[in-house]
């Protein structure tokens, strides 16, 4: 899988069906061979170049599920961590698709 395949998908926090965005980058252990994380933009940047904010790392332990248009990811304690809220909300059937309400 390519860095891109990961960026085309939606990132999902199954404690509260939150969608957090998309993947930005990945934190690499080159000495191992391994991601760490993966490494999400809190606020919306226009093609990376403009607008500020964090970025949400996301360790790679956190991950619940790679699907073929989400990753699936639990996240405790967002809210409490000032995480910018999102208003959409992704189903997951039983086969694994999602479905965008909101």
């Amino acid at each position: 899988m390519k860095i891109s395949d990961f960026q085309t998908k939606d990132v999902i926090n199954v404690v509260d069906g939150k969608r957090l965005g998309h993947i930005s980058d990945l934190e690499l252990d080159l000495q191992q061979g391994i991601i760490e994380a993966i490494v999400v933009p809190v606020n919306s940047k226009f093609m990376g170049l403009f607008g500020g904010g964090s970025d949400l790392i996301i360790p790679w332990k956190n991950i619940v599920k790679i699907g073929s248009d989400v990753v699936l990811v639990k996240m405790d304690g967002l809210a409490q961590n000032g995480t910018q809220q999102f208003e959409t909300t992704v189903y997951i059937d039983r086969d694994g698709r999602a479905e965008r309400r909101g």
